[in-house]
């Protein structure tokens, strides 16, 4: 066994860990491609960067590819996001022809992998048009749907579709998320990785340390929402519930996040909720660089209470990463965050400022009720939502496609 996979097996435990090693056997060798839209910021490129060296040392031959583009295309694929997601958007016949011809770009690019892998992973809408540039391919291609799409804006869905349908399976999040197409869909939810600078355990003075480094109280509770400064994670929302708290609690908030490449949005939402946070000096809005990794751990760790109030969410990655460090979640009543927001039992869901300012003020009025959703919500977590869970269906997936409609697979002998 691997150091890698040798780490696991404390946080994971042997039987994970060797049922891994059971499902690498008939994938040995095999090529694997992920393909994406950036290297850092989101929830994918973070999967990616600890899921890849994970399948190397299981055997597999693995690699990821991010595709790039003009503004133009990142302007068309946020409108993707968003329609995706609901929202009403018009995407232009000329953005359209800018979508994809950055797709046929990018695939002569790196044509020679695409064709020769064994399995590819297209993540997301941005490299959903890859397919097109590919007509004999050696192996089988999924598209990964990390978005809620729940309730897509149907023209967008259906310019999409006519790409996603060619391909042969596709990831959604969660059951309600996916969509009519006719080849098989698998669910799988997302996941951490335990083991890496976001999540590992920390000294406890390294998590006091942002009390000073941010100008934090560390008398005063503290509440932090992390996420990208995107609408759908409604960081005004946010803003407008802690005022609401601070009238009947005294208490400090953190809005900690960044943006990512492929997000154009983002400086836009920044700069709204910096100027609602002007003259409240115990609102802290933090732009953090992509690797501020333990920064945003040891934030999670001093909080009192995590907020991740989003108003769409594929899934919500930092509500998994804030409940392994065993705090409560407050979040919004939508997409994944249901799943590992159990209502009264690991945090509240909610769906107003008005409602996330009642919940937060029963935590802070009640330690003893804070501490046993944190306790419980952290076994959650490691039960359902670590790295290993994810890469063993990400196998099992694999061996299914390769096995094509067989009844019974033999795993035991390969």
């Amino acid at each position: 066994m691997s150091s890698l996979l040798n780490a696991y097996t404390s946080v994971a435990g042997e039987d994970v860990i060797n049922h891994l090693l059971q499902l690498s056997k008939p994938l040995a060798g095999k090529k694997v491609l992920h393909v994406n839209s950036t290297r850092e910021g989101g929830g994918v490129a973070e999967i990616l960067h600890k899921l890849v060296p994970l399948m190397a040392d299981l055997g597999l031959d693995v690699s990821w590819e991010v595709i790039t583009g003009q503004p133009d295309f990142y302007k068309c694929t946020k409108s993707f996001h968003n329609a995706l997601q609901g929202h009403r958007i018009t995407v232009g016949t000329g953005l359209l022809e800018v979508y994809e011809k950055t797709n046929r770009e990018n695939a002569e690019r790196f044509e020679d992998v695409l064709r020769e892998a064994d399995f590819v992973f297209i993540h997301d809408p941005q490299p959903a048009a890859l397919i097109d540039s590919i007509p004999n391919r050696k192996g089988k291609w999924i598209w990964r749907c990390h978005i809620d799409c729940s309730r897509p804006y149907r023209p967008i869905w259906k310019y999409l579709r006519d790409y996603c349908a060619r391909y042969d399976a596709s990831i959604f999040s969660l059951p309600d998320f996916a969509q009519r197409l006719s080849h098989p869909q698998y669910i799988i939810a997302p996941s951490i990785d335990p083991l890496s600078e976001k999540n590992i355990s920390l000294p406890a003075g390294e998590v006091n340390e942002v009390f000073s480094e941010f100008g934090l109280d560390p008398d005063l509770p503290l509440l932090v929402q992390v996420s990208r400064f995107d609408r759908f994670k409604d960081p005004l929302g946010v803003i407008e519930a802690f005022m609401q708290v601070r009238r009947h609690v005294p208490c400090q908030l953190v809005l900690a996040g960044g943006g990512a490449s492929d997000d154009p949005e983002g400086q836009a939402v920044l700069e709204e909720v910096l100027t609602a946070a002007s003259g409240e000096p115990d609102v802290h809005v933090l732009v953090l660089p992509p690797d501020a990794h333990r920064k945003i751990n040891a934030l999670q760790r001093a909080a009192d209470i995590v907020i991740q109030k989003s108003t769409r969410e594929g899934f919500g990655l930092t509500v998994s990463e804030a409940m392994w460090k065993a705090r409560p979640v407050v979040g919004g009543d939508t997409g994944g965050i249901r799943i590992q927001v159990i209502d009264h039992y690991t945090g509240f869901r909610v769906r107003t400022p008005e409602g996330a300012a009642l919940r937060i003020r029963y935590l802070l009025h009640h330690k003893d009720k804070r501490l046993e959703m944190g306790k419980r919500a952290r076994r959650l977590v490691r039960e359902n939502f670590l790295l290993t869970r994810h890469l063993r269906e990400y196998m099992a997936l694999m061996i299914s496609l390769m096995n094509g409609s067989q009844d019974r697979i033999d795993i035991s002998t390969s």
